[in-house]
């Protein structure tokens, strides 16, 4: 029992410390390093792009590195993603959120793939000139290819919900479609391959996007 005349001992809660000024020390760290591992690859190549010398050359500790990345496979995500989810990619999730016409929604689907295909070309490039092996980098598109399935079911349900969708088209199947169609493969194959423009790749992908998804 508290003797008259004192206080009784509270324990005190902790503070936490997640103030925007920390948040933003912390994202102005990741950059510095992301920033530090592309100069690193493209003056020594993926193996000269060491844990050690990107923490170096971002003037940081190697542990701090770890935190962040945990891996040299992190980095070159971090790269990746740096290139496909800019500012312009944002710009066009906007838009789709912006847009209630299905047709339009399709139409901006085929405008993001463009974007982010065409965005990630130069890194990608470098990695592979950088001597990356083509496995690690496979593992890196993998994992975005899981994401990338899991968030276009939105879209679906959307023209589900609106009563657009093409009849006979179940949810499922609906999804795997959006999914290929708009995958890096076609991209790779028309552009790359054959030649398309850009430009050439987004019209077709947003009038076959609509075919195949929308009543008629």
């Amino acid at each position: 029992m508290a003797t008259a005349g004192k206080r009784a001992l509270v324990p005190k809660k902790k503070r936490v410390y997640d103030s925007p000024a920390r948040q933003r020390q912390a994202g102005e760290t990741r950059g510095r390093i992301a920033a530090a591992a592309r100069k690193l690859l493209e003056r020594e190549g993926y193996a000269g792009m060491t844990m050690a010398s990107v923490a170096r050359a971002a003037g940081v500790a190697v542990p701090t590195v770890y935190a962040i990345f945990r891996s040299k496979k992190g980095i070159v995500s971090e790269l990746l993603d740096e290139a496909r989810f800019g500012q312009d990619y944002q710009a066009l999730v906007r838009g789709v959120q912006e847009t209630s016409a299905p047709r339009e929604r399709l139409a901006f689907a085929a405008r993001i793939a463009r974007q982010i295909y065409d965005a990630e070309v130069p890194v990608e490039r470098l990695l592979r000139g950088a001597g990356m092996l083509a496995p690690e980098l496979a593992k890196v598109e993998n994992e975005r290819e899981c994401h990338r399935y899991q968030m276009q079911v939105q879209q679906i349900d959307y023209l589900l919900q609106a009563g657009v969708l093409r009849r006979g088209l179940d949810r499922e199947s609906a999804r795997d479609i959006l999914w290929c169609l708009t995958g890096r493969e076609i991209y790779r194959m028309l552009v790359r391959d054959r030649g398309w423009t850009p430009e050439k790749y987004e019209d077709w992908l947003k009038e076959t996007l609509q075919r195949a998804l929308l009543k008629i």
